[in-house]
């Protein structure tokens, strides 16, 4: 989004959510994936009505999250939303054909009037590979080669084109064409230099998944993200930078570190305990994870807004999105931090880097 009368890219405020599935904490019990799915969709509705900029849905093949499809849940949003942009959080690129990815979010960005967009990433899980048939030894290389055929289907209404691990095209119609004339196309980078140098040289957004630590530490993907789209000739405005991140907000910072730390701690264990890592977290240790200084957007509206500000001071970003639903947090919750970050948080922060 770009301020008319300045030029600049208008700030971005927005939520994202991978619909995970895990027992609550307090009950035991999981909800289905159709109840996920319907409160995923209605929190979309929330926020859009709420004025937020954007929503996004991540994709996974696992019994334990209700997302495989991010198109399909998009697509059923944007038919419940009027304003607010949809997209994936992130697309697991490697694993897809990229035609077919181009032709979902072109469909959805027909059907919602110009609001898709695609964040395309690596993946934090692997089931996709031998799920869809691909070698995980080619992990880096796929998702090179479909970035780069992704990029020709955005331009090209008609392509020939050849790759290593995809059929070849040959003069082939790419259709439909998206309401945009290019849908937005983003990288999402967990901390890999190469990523951003990567999404830099291609002139794409990055989106810098920060779910904990010292922010300070990836002020060097944001500075070599930039060098490397200056150097290769695309122009600043082209070069967008968003920060995601685990967040919960409540009236008072030690309310909400009070209530986020069981499903906090508990969204780790699972995580943790599927790859045979630690699995619990100390409260002592989760209030330092939470601390001021850190990456973690827990706390009262205004802890937010410090911590967004504080951000943007490293890295010039213009787009926020926070991931308010893991670990079983109840969907009562979830509306109600929708509500805080639209109505305390997003005003405060457009007024000051909206200028």
């Amino acid at each position: 989004m770009i301020n008319s009368e300045s030029g600049q890219q208008q700030f971005e405020i927005g939520l994202y959510t991978l619909g995970d599935i895990c027992p609550d904490p307090h009950t035991g019990n999981a909800i289905s994936a159709g109840q996920r799915l319907k409160e995923i969709m209605e929190a979309a509705k929330l926020a859009d009505e709420a004025g937020l900029d954007i929503f996004g849905v991540g994709e996974h093949h696992r019994l334990d999250y209700a997302v495989s499809t991010p198109a399909v849940v998009l697509a059923a949003i944007a038919q419940q939303t009027k304003q607010i942009k949809l997209t994936s959080t992130t697309t697991v690129l490697s694993t897809i054909d990229p035609v077919r990815l181009f032709e979902d979010f072109a469909t959805l960005d027909l059907i919602s009037d110009g609001r898709a967009e695609i964040i395309a990433g690596r993946g934090a899980f692997i089931e996709s590979f031998p799920l869809f048939g691909y070698n995980l030894d080619d992990y880096d290389a796929l998702f090179s080669e479909n970035m780069e055929l992704l990029l020709e289907l955005n331009k090209n209404e008609r392509l020939s084109w050849e790759g290593k691990f995809r059929s070849s095209i040959n003069n082939a119609e790419i259709a439909p064409r998206p309401h945009q004339k290019e849908l937005p196309l983003w990288i999402g980078v967990g901390g890999s230099p190469e990523s951003a140098i990567r999404a830099g040289k291609l002139g794409v957004g990055m989106a810098m998944a920060i779910l904990g630590g010292d922010p300070v530490r990836f002020k060097g993907l944001a500075d070599i993200y930039r060098k490397a789209g200056l150097e290769a000739g695309h122009p600043e405005e082209r070069l967008k930078l968003g920060v995601t991140g685990h967040g919960f907000i409540a009236k008072t910072t030690e309310q909400a570190k009070d209530e986020f730390y069981p499903y906090y701690s508990n969204y780790w264990k699972y995580v943790n305990g599927q790859r045979g890592m630690a699995t619990s977290i100390s409260r002592n240790d989760f209030d330092k994870m939470a601390g001021p200084d850190t990456a973690l957007f827990v706390g009262s509206p205004q802890q937010i807004i410090e911590k967004v500000l504080y951000q943007h001071e490293l890295f010039g970003h213009t787009r926020f999105l926070a991931q308010m639903d893991i670990g079983a947090v109840p969907f009562k919750k979830v509306a109600e931090m929708i509500e805080l970050l639209a109505t305390e948080v997003a005003p405060v922060l457009r007024r000051e880097l909206n200028k």
